[in-house]
This record gives structure tokens, sequence and C-alpha cells, in this order.
């Protein structure tokens, strides 16, 4: 009985910590449309992940973990740019042209890019044919989405956050050899740090502190930004959590539920348009996702062991 209560007990924490990423990580898009009606987009970025990043590096070594050696910083500081600075600060960017359901769509295609760098890179194995046929059906589905006519994406928000996802992946690779801290949580807090103070040098740059009329800043924008800052510690404890206590490939689900949560949230609270043929593209993209992230979960398929460990590095 003890036995399988505790299991009934596992289940129930498996359950809610999906939950929990699946609701928080799919609401990201909403929240940064919301931020960035009243708050200028890389400026925001990067008080989000400098604040992340200062939390997590405390709680690492409040927690006992060693001071990070300086030649790691390097490292961290090249995958805080990929992942962070340039990859979701290409969403926020975007974000002022494109719906956040549809900037999450086009994000959902990162694994995509991750299984053509594995392949194309030096002594890269060919996929196997379920991880092709995901492949094949992502970029169907990326193709429908963002065809002339199709679905009325700007061109350029697309083309952006194209090269945000495709530069995720690339980090995500990357921090795979990197030289990093073996703990996670102050690995993630090294790269917020940077990626942060990267985005805010951005907008400096770009002269976005001139432009802010603190008059005008909304509570909403406000209380979006603290949504993501705290919201997003809870999901990520909450994946680091599942990633020791659950399956990997269940873990992973999140990559293709969280752009379906993302696009019924923008319709739900921003009025973003739902249209048949976003929906048949969502449906695509997403059923390729899941083929790739579900085919080492079922086979030792070529390509997909790497895949996942690619997935969780980042």
């Amino acid at each position: 009985m003890t036995e399988r209560l505790n299991s009934l007990s596992l289940k129930w924490k498996i359950a809610l910590a999906l939950s929990a990423v699946y609701i928080i990580w799919g609401s990201t898009y909403l929240a940064i449309r919301f931020a960035i009606e009243t708050l200028p987009g890389f400026g925001m970025a990067g008080v989000r992940f400098v604040l992340s990043g200062l939390i997590l590096y405390g709680m690492a070594r409040a927690g006992g973990v060693p001071r990070p050696k300086p030649a790691q910083w390097w490292p961290a500081t090249v995958v805080g740019v990929l992942l962070l600075a340039v990859g979701n600060g290409g969403v926020v960017w975007a974000e002022h042209r494109v719906d956040s359901g549809l900037a999450a769509l086009m994000v959902a295609t990162e694994p995509l890019w991750i299984v053509l760098l594995l392949w194309l890179a030096p002594g890269g194995a060919k996929p196997g044919p379920r991880v092709l046929a995901g492949l094949g059906l992502g970029l169907a589905g990326l193709v429908f989405l963002i065809r002339p006519g199709g679905g009325g994406i700007d061109p350029v928000g697309a083309v952006v956050l194209a090269a945000a996802s495709f530069s995720w992946a690339w980090g995500s690779l990357y921090a795979r050899r990197a030289a990093l801290p073996e703990s996670p949580i102050l690995t993630s807090g090294m790269q917020m740090l940077m990626g942060g103070v990267v985005l805010l040098a951005v907008s400096a740059i770009t002269g976005e502190p001139g432009r802010i009329d603190v008059g005008q800043i909304s509570l909403r924008s406000l209380l979006a930004l603290g949504y993501l800052v705290i919201g997003g510690l809870i999901a990520f404890t909450c994946y680091s959590w599942l990633m020791r206590n659950a399956r990997p490939v269940l873990a992973s689900t999140y990559a293709y539920v969280n752009p379906v949560v993302a696009v019924f949230l923008g319709w739900a609270f921003a009025g973003e348009p739902l249209t048949a043929g976003m929906l048949g593209a969502a449906a695509v993209i997403v059923t390729g996702v899941a083929l790739i992230s579900t085919a080492q979960g079922s086979s030792p398929e070529p390509g997909a062991e790497d895949l996942e460990e690619e997935r969780a590095a980042a």
C-alpha cells in the first residue's frame, strides 16, 4: 500500500510539474507581447534575464555550489548570447510585427534546426526514418505557415524568428561540449546574466532608454515582466525536476505542447486571429516536432539520442 501511495504521489507531482511547464512556458509569448506594449523590448528582456540570472546564481551559491572558474564565464557568455540575446531577443523584436501565437509556432521549429545541424556536421549520421519524417513534416508546416498570402505573417518578422530559432539550436549544440559548471542552476544563472547584460547593451546602443516614457508604462506591462521573471524560474525548476524524476521523452513534450498553448492563449486573451490555415500549419508542425522528440523514446534511431541530449542542454 505504501509503495502504491508513493507511486501515486510521484505521478501527481509529475502531472503538476508538467502542467506548470506547459502553461508557464506556453504563456511566455503572450507575456512578452503584453510586456513590450509599453516597455522597450531589448531592455525588458535584459532586465528579465539579469534578475533571473542573479536569483539562480544566488540559489546555486547558497546551496553550496562552488564559484565558477574564470575560464567558464566565456562559454557561458557565448551560450547566453546565442540562446538569450539572439534567440529570445529576436523573439521579443519580432513580436512587434508578429502575433504571439505565430511566434511560438515559428520557435517550435528549433528541433528541426538541431536535426539539420547534427546531420550536416562533420561526421554527422543521417537521421533515422522517424526523425526524417518529423523533419519533413515540420518544414512543410513552416512553409505552409509563412507562404505568400497564406496567413498574413510579416515576412521580416518571420525571417527574424527563423534566425532566432536557428541561434537557439546552435547555442544548444555549443552548450553540449562547452566547459561549463556541472550545476545546471549555476550554469543557467551565468548564461542568463551574460545574455541579459548583452541585451541591455543592445538596448542602449539602439537608443531605447531615450524613448522610454515612464508615465506611459502600464501596469499590465510591469506585471507581465514580473511574470516572465518569476514564472520562468518556476518553470525552469519544474523542468529540472522532471528531467531527474520522469522519462526524458515525457519531459520533452513541452516542445510540442507549448506552441499549442501559446496559440490559444493569444486568441483568448489578446484577440489574435485563429484561422483554419494557421491551425492546419500548427497541426503539421507540432506533429513533426512530436515525431522527432519521441523518436528516442521508442527505438535507437540514428540522430534521436543526440537530439534529446541537445534539447536537454537548452
